[in-house]
């Protein structure tokens, strides 16, 4: 026999025997680790459960007509009466915790104006807005954080502008109608006593 033919079989042999050192390694199926059981659950203990100190901040309803008014705001209306009880409506604080403010003289033809402060969701309030730009010709724009509609038009009766002014943001809606009662800063007055 020459060395070249035992050459390739000496490779061979070592494989054979390293297969065969391996298998000796593994465990025999009766020597197998015993299945573990499944984890068992506990329940969290009380300080691994996520709490919230409070519910999220509801902001908070104006209850004064002249607070929620700036200083320059209220020199506008003057003397003009607030919530005068000849007027026959309910006036102030309401039992939902809406606010009406009617600014009005009873006497006077058509000089006034009549605010409402109330809470409205979301989804209501836009298809409202949206309704008096759709069908009323209303125009609305997005300043301080909210929605903002309004429009004005001549009365029927007088020569003088009547308007409505709705602004809406956080659930709270601010709808304000007059009649040649306009005082310049009136709704962003009410926007800064609310919202700061």
């Amino acid at each position: 026999m020459s060395r070249r033919a035992l050459q390739p079989a000496v490779p061979a042999a070592l494989v054979g025997v390293a297969l065969l050192a391996l298998t000796a390694c593994a465990p025999a199926a009766d020597d197998a680790a015993p299945e573990t059981a499944p984890p068992v659950a506990t329940s969290p203990t009380p300080s691994n459960i996520p709490t919230f100190s409070r519910a999220p901040t509801e902001v908070r309803l104006p209850a004064d007509c002249k607070a929620m008014l700036s200083a320059d705001v209220l020199s506008q209306l003057g003397a003009v009466p607030l919530n005068d009880p000849a007027l026959g409506v309910a006036t102030g604080v309401q039992p939902d915790g809406s606010l009406v403010c009617i600014w009005r003289d009873p006497g006077a033809d058509t000089t006034g104006l009549s605010t409402t402060v109330s809470r409205m969701n979301r989804g209501p309030a836009l298809d409202m807005l949206n309704e008096l730009v759709a069908t009323q010709g209303f125009s609305c724009y997005t300043p301080d954080a909210g929605t903002r509609c309004e429009k004005t038009w001549i009365n029927d009766t007088y020569p003088v502008n009547d308007g409505r002014t709705l602004y809406w943001r956080d659930d709270v809606l601010i709808d304000t109608q007059y009649s040649n009662l306009a005082p310049t800063g009136y709704t962003a007055s009410i926007i800064s006593s609310i919202f700061g």
